[in-house]
């Protein structure tokens, strides 16, 4: 198994328990095929550095993931088809570390 970050955004109108809901499936989906999300955050609706799909702004949410790649090609290819999913990225990592990301740190947390 092999570790990756995925971070993906979903449109503005959508309510926040909704992307939740969203979130959890696409957890259900890595687990189902038997891959791990050992970190999950959502980090708000935060505003676009540009447009995309008449969308200002969007709801990010992060996973650490420890899964094989056929399991990366899959969350992907349903990102590509969801309506819900405006952009995502995926990239490999040696490891997912366990402190928040930080995007979830207080500014105190990041001075250090």
């Amino acid at each position: 198994m092999r570790f990756y970050e995925c971070a993906f955004v979903i449109r503005q109108d959508l309510p926040a328990q909704d992307v939740h809901k969203l979130a959890d499936k696409y957890q259900g989906l890595v687990e189902e095929m038997n891959g791990k999300v050992l970190k999950k955050e959502y980090w708000g609706l935060r505003s676009l550095a540009y447009e995309i799909k008449k969308n200002k702004k969007g709801h990010y949410v992060f996973f650490g993931l420890s899964t094989s790649s056929d399991v990366i090609n899959k969350i992907e290819n349903d990102f590509k088809v969801s309506e819900d999913v405006i952009k995502f990225l995926t990239i490999r990592v040696d490891n997912i570390d366990d402190k928040p990301t930080l995007m979830m740190q207080t500014p105190s947390e990041t001075k250090n």
